[in-house]
């Protein structure tokens, strides 16, 4: 079983998650780095994290996003009490706030799998499988990633984006999953650049608050079974 650390820090600001995950992510590099250097026997064990949070609103841009898909200009993100970002990850533009559960793993993938595409399906299907304990029907649209109801129709609405970063084999940012959401914030981009399908959150979908802690509990368990790991 592969070790997970796994830090919850509920709210908190962008930027100090993502310099967490910078740091994190450069340890798992360096031990990784390391042990290539090292016989098997004074090898260290390798660490993997997952960090789950919520942030105030924030929009991020991927690296190959398209700035015209955010709506506002800085004075109606002031107004909004939201600020933009642009980060290193792949896919277009997305919005952050309270009420969305983020996942950030930080994973060695030379210690699972070295596969991209299975990667990014392992989180839609964590995703997938929690909303099915709720009896919410999801799916996948070939060639878009992230997780959506009602997915082969003109009703297909995300209820959870995913957007990653790798290097060395080693993964960064991860998924975003509406749970309480205030989706009118949605309505300031044009979501992962896509201009004919909607956004949902569980409440929403359900017509009242979800209780967030059963939902992390729901994913970390899912999360430990697809990547057969023990969280710590």
């Amino acid at each position: 079983m592969r070790k997970v650390q796994f830090v919850d820090f509920g709210l908190v600001e962008y930027q100090a998650a993502w310099d967490y995950q910078t740091e994190k992510f450069n340890e798992v590099v360096n031990r990784k780095l390391n042990n290539r250097n090292l016989p098997p026997e004074t090898q260290s064990e390798q660490l993997h994290y997952l960090i789950f949070c919520e942030h105030p609103h924030v929009y991020t841009l991927g690296r190959n996003g398209n700035e015209d898909n955010l709506l506002l200009d800085e004075k109606a993100l002031v107004e909004k009490a939201a600020t933009f970002v642009k980060i290193n990850r792949g896919g277009d533009i997305t919005y952050h706030g309270p009420g969305q559960l983020v996942g950030y793993p930080l994973l060695d993938l030379d210690e699972f799998f070295t596969d991209i595409g299975r990667y990014v399906r392992f989180l839609e299907e964590i995703v997938i499988r929690t909303l099915a304990e709720y009896s919410i029907e999801s799916a996948r649209i070939n060639g878009q990633s992230g997780v959506w109801l009602d997915a082969d129709t003109s009703k297909a609405r995300k209820i959870c984006a995913v957007g990653v970063h790798l290097s060395r084999w080693t993964t960064m940012h991860g998924f975003a999953f509406n749970v309480n959401t205030d989706l009118n914030y949605f309505n300031n981009i044009v979501p992962c650049g896509i201009t004919d399908k909607g956004v949902t959150s569980m409440a929403m979908e359900l017509g009242k608050e979800i209780d967030m802690n059963e939902v992390k509990i729901k994913l970390l368990k899912h999360f430990k079974e697809l990547f057969e790991a023990e969280l710590l």
